[in-house]
């Protein structure tokens, strides 16, 4: 599944994901709000999510089928993938140049790591 979704689609789906289950009535009152959609922006975008099966919208209420973090996993490898010829250690570099990691997150980081170090 083409889990992509450009900035706009990004930013409706938050909306979903903070709110759901969504009437779809509410939900086109939020994105005029936060977005400054009109009402058939909204709907022509939440058909297609649920095209895509990335959203449902049954009875007119609004839900993910997918959930954010699939989308940010599936983001952050296709960044990996193209910018760092798939390499991690070149993908957290990039972030850590001029950087300086606070004790706590440098415990977060390791900790992250051993969760997840094959063995």
């Amino acid at each position: 599944m083409d889990l992509k979704l450009y900035d706009a689609e990004f930013r409706f789906a938050c909306i979903v994901w903070e709110n759901e289950p969504i009437q779809s009535g509410d939900l086109t009152r939020l994105c005029e709000r936060e977005l400054g959609w009109k009402r058939s922006t909204t709907y022509t975008v939440l058909k297609k999510l649920c095209t895509r099966g990335i959203l449902q919208n049954e009875g007119s209420v609004v839900t993910a089928l997918v959930k954010r973090e699939q989308v940010q996993q599936y983001e952050s490898r296709a960044v990996m993938e193209k910018s760092f010829g798939g390499s991690l250690p070149k993908f957290i570099a990039a972030f850590l140049v001029g950087e300086k990691l606070t004790e706590k997150e440098a415990e977060e980081i390791k900790s992250l790591i051993d969760r997840y170090k094959g063995g």
